[in-house]
């Protein structure tokens, strides 16, 4: 229970968000900001709890005026049933609170406006969280399905790709329906900034997927085998591109000129990249050793 009372001291709210509970207040909307707040709150709780629950390491937790970000510190290796629930935990805590507010106004504690209002405000950051935009629990999700289909490195290309057109979708609905709505229009600059990061953070995380691979490994136990099919021409690192996440891989090197087949543990692709830092060399060079 200590440990789950510690997450309070990895809260931070991100300065938009107290712009946008400033701005609520000098206009006289402290209940309406107040409903927002504790939404946020709840939605982004869900996350921190289901990943503490899986031990994921928590670097901080920032709230947003849509909702919030979850830093952790791994490095793409867990599985993805862990991650998928800790992403929709934050989007489940909205049930309850909508279930707790019509719950309210039945026992005469609330009521209707206050139920209507709250429901709303539920509904909307609900809805806009499950956007398929980068950071938002859509964006997240999309990246893990693209994950499942393409290889790490390439899936987080398009995952960014993905999440600039559905963010541009955005802009042009948003110019065209609410031109002057102050608090949208932060928000989408907020995440135009954010997925630009995103983009030029592609090849960092990549780096830090195969750095954990090998220096912290991943366990045999449970993981599918998946076999890569190369060629001993090919680079190091070209190969390196190829890795999955949530697989083991077996590097198949074919040798024209030996006219063989080698076959060759993932790791040793690692420990020509991080130990012998070869990344340009062809696997012929590790197959010769």
């Amino acid at each position: 229970m200590i440990s789950y009372l510690a997450l309070f001291k990895k809260m931070k709210v991100n300065p938009l968000f107290w712009f946008v509970i400033g701005m609520g207040v000098l206009t006289g909307y402290f209940r309406e900001v107040l409903m927002v707040f504790v939404i946020v709150f709840v939605h982004e709780m869900g996350h921190a709890v289901a990943a503490h629950f899986f031990r994921w390491r928590i670097r901080k937790i920032e709230l947003l005026p849509f909702g919030g970000v979850a830093e952790v510190e791994e490095g793409g290796n867990r599985s993805f049933k862990e991650e998928v629930i800790i992403i929709t935990a934050g989007p489940l805590q909205h049930v309850w609170m909508m279930a707790a507010s019509y719950g309210l106004v039945a026992l005469e504690m609330w009521n209707v406006s206050t139920y209507q209002q709250f429901l709303w405000y539920n509904v909307t950051i609900l809805a806009f969280n499950l956007l398929p935009i980068l950071p938002l629990d859509g964006g997240r999700l999309m990246q893990l399905l693209c994950m499942r289909f393409w290889p790490y490195r390439l899936a987080l290309r398009r995952t960014v790709g993905l999440s600039f057109l559905f963010l541009t979708v955005a802009v042009c609905v948003a110019a065209i329906l609410y031109p002057f709505h102050l608090n949208l229009w932060l928000v989408l600059t907020f995440l135009i900034v954010n997925n630009y990061l995103e983009y030029k953070q592609c090849h960092y995380r990549f780096i830090r997927f195969l750095t954990e691979r090998f220096y912290i490994g991943l366990s045999q136990q449970g993981k599918p085998h998946l076999p890569v099919v190369v060629s001993a021409h090919q680079e190091v690192s070209e190969v390196a591109k190829q890795f999955r996440r949530g697989v083991i891989h077996t590097i198949i090197v074919n040798d024209a000129k030996q006219k063989r087949t080698h076959y060759l543990p993932e790791t040793e692709v690692l420990r020509a990249l991080f130990e012998a830092k070869l990344p340009r060399a062809p696997l012929s060079t590790i197959i010769a050793k």
